[in-house]
C-alpha cells in the first residue's frame, strides 16, 4: 500500500491515487511530470555524465533504448490502468443515477452467472413450484436464454426506462418494473406449467406506461417511425394472435404486462394531472 506522503508530486504537490516513481532519481510524481525531462531529473544527468558503472563517459545508447521502453511500458501500463479505473468508476456512476442501467448491468453479470452450474435452474421461474420457489417470481427477470435474447430486452430497456424515469421519477420507474415483472410472471403462471425466464414481462410493462404519460414519444419498430402508443397496440396484437402458439415465447406475460403499464400509467398521469407537474420532456 502506498502512503498518502508517497503520493504528492515533487513539483507540483498533487496527490495522485497511481503515482509515478522515476527510476533515475527515485522521486514521485504526478502523470504531468513524470518524465525525466519534465522534473529535470539529477538522476538521468548524473548517469549521462559517469554512466552506470561511474566512469567520466556520454550516456550510451543502450541506456538511450532502456530509458524509451521503461517509458513506453510505463505509459501502456498506466493507461491500461486508466482504462480499467474509468470503466469501472462509469459503471458505478450508471448504476447510482439510473435504475434502468443498474437493472441492464445485474442483467448482464447475471447472464455470465449462468454458466455456474445450478446458477440457472435455481433462479428460474417455475409454475409448478411457484409456492415452494416464491423468489423466482423476481429472480427469473435477470435470467436470459441466449445473446439476442438478452441483447433485445436490454436494448429496449436501454432506450425506455431512462425516458420513464425522467418523466415519472427513479422511484415510479421501479415500482412499474417490478410490480408489471411480476404479475406478468403470475399470469403466465395461470396458463402455462412451462418454466419461463426474461425481462421482456417486466419491459413491457415500462413500454406502457411511457405509451400513455408520453403518447407524442416516436419510436422505430424495423426501421418505420411511428408513434410509441401505435407501436404498443402492434405489439400486443402480435402477443395476442399468438397466444397458444408453441414458439417458446411467453406471449401470457407480455399481454400482462402491457395491462398493468397502462393501468399504472393511467395513475401515474392522473397524479400528476392532480399535483400540477409539468412534463419538460414533453414535445
Amino acid at each position: 500500500m502506498v502512503k498518502t506522503l508517497d503520493k504528492k508530486c515533487w513539483i507540483c504537490g498533487r496527490e495522485d491515487y497511481m503515482p509515478f516513481k522515476c527510476r533515475f532519481c527515485g522521486k514521485v510524481f504526478c502523470p504531468q511530470h513524470r518524465l525525466p525531462e519534465q522534473h529535470a531529473c539529477e538522476g538521468l544527468e548524473h548517469l549521462k555524465q559517469y554512466g552506470a558503472d561511474g566512469s567520466d563517459r556520454a550516456y550510451r545508447q543502450s541506456g538511450s533504448d532502456d530509458l524509451v521502453k521503461g517509458m513506453l511500458k510505463s505509459t501502456a501500463k498506466y493507461a491500461a490502468k486508466s482504462a480499467v479505473r474509468g470503466m469501472r468508476d462509469n459503471i458505478s456512476y450508471s448504476m447510482k443515477s439510473s435504475p434502468s442501467m443498474a437493472i441492464i448491468y445485474l442483467c448482464l453479470f447475471s447472464f455470465f452467472l449462468q454458466l455456474v452450474p445450478g446458477y440457472f435452474d435455481a433462479l428460474k421461474l417455475v409454475p409448478d413450484l411457484l409456492i415452494a420457489r416464491p423468489w423466482t417470481l423476481v429472480t427469473h427477470m435477470f435470467l436470459h436464454v441466449g445473446f439476442f435474447h438478452l441483447f433485445f430486452n436490454m436494448l429496449v430497456l436501454f432506450f425506455f426506462g431512462p425516458e420513464l424515469e425522467r418523466r415519472a421519477g427513479k422511484g415510479t420507474f421501479l415500482k412499474v418494473y417490478f410490480i408489471a415483472g411480476i404479475v406478468a410472471a403470475l399470469g403466465y403462471s395461470l396458463t402455462s406449467s412451462q418454466p419461463v425466464v426474461g425481462a421482456s414481462g417486466a419491459i413491457m410493462g415500462v413500454f406502457a406506461a411511457l405509451a400513455v404519460i408520453a403518447p407524442e414519444i416516436r419510436v422505430y419498430v424495423y426501421f418505420i417511425p411511428m408513434r410509441i402508443v401505435h407501436a404498443l397496440i402492434l405489439f400486443a396484437l402480435v402477443d395476442f394472435i399468438f397466444l397458444g402458439a408453441n414458439d417458446m415465447v411467453a406471449h401470457t406475460a407480455h399481454l400482462t404486462g402491457i395491462l398493468i403499464g397502462l393501468v399504472m400509467g393511467l395513475r401515474i398521469k392522473k397524479d400528476q394531472r392532480r399535483s400540477g407537474w409539468h412534463d419538460p420532456y414533453r414535445y
